[in-house]
């Protein structure tokens, strides 16, 4: 396939762009600094933190791909909006040229953090046990409530998109090996599950691309 990865150089990224030329696929990578690149491989110079006056080389990134895979997020306080921004601006430029296959990472409590487009989400994901519910994710959400709040209105974005998006929604990352061996659920989070390498994250978001389930639909996963 010809794919986009955008944020190559990040933690999910630089695995989303190593096992997709592994496996074969054609790859742009979209990222602040080319140099930062570790591979061979096209490069598309766009800060997705400022995306103003890069439309043009935003759309050449993603015309003609078959799917545009994206592990933007925020890494600081001073990144915040980034998603939702970056996203964006993803969104028109994918609409200009006529691509269509959207994939980005989300996290897994944002089915209960409001946004503009839904300031009254369910408290509590069907997939959360007690302690998730009332221990764990509460805690979670106060310390990371400006980078959730970011993500909640990216997804907001992709509803009003129009595209064929997913949104995967991992719980804590970690730098662990690729195992390939982990568990899913369309809609919601799973019972127990707390952690998941970035390699795995990166691991199911190419496999989406081949399960139609995935499309217009939110995809937690966890060991």
């Amino acid at each position: 396939m010809k794919l986009t990865i955008v944020a190559a150089t990040g933690g999910i990224g630089r695995q989303l762009l190593a096992q997709a030329l592994t496996a074969g696929h054609e790859v742009t990578a979209v990222v602040r600094n080319p140099a930062r690149l570790d591979v061979e491989v096209d490069a598309v110079a766009v800060d997705l933190s400022a995306p103003d006056g890069q439309a043009d080389a935003l759309r050449s990134a993603v015309a003609g791909a078959d799917a545009v895979l994206s592990g933007l997020g925020a890494r600081t306080k001073a990144d915040h909006g980034v998603a939702s921004r970056g996203t964006r601006a993803l969104i028109e430029a994918m609409t200009a040229v006529g691509s269509e296959r959207l994939v980005v990472v989300s996290a897994a409590p944002i089915g209960t953090v409001p946004s503009p487009a839904r300031p009254h989400p369910s408290r509590h994901d069907e997939g959360d046990g007690f302690f998730m519910r009332h221990l764990l994710s509460p805690a979670v959400k106060r310390v990371f409530r400006d980078h959730y709040a970011d993500l909640a209105a990216m997804e907001d974005e992709l509803r009003a998109s129009g595209l064929s998006w997913t949104a995967v929604r991992p719980p804590q990352l970690n730098d662990m090996p690729h195992t390939g061996h982990y568990r899913t659920a369309l809609g919601h989070n799973l019972r127990g599950g707390t952690k998941i390498s970035r390699a795995d994250v990166a691991d199911l978001m190419l496999r989406t691309l081949s399960m139609p389930e995935t499309e217009r639909a939110v995809v937690g996963v966890a060991y």
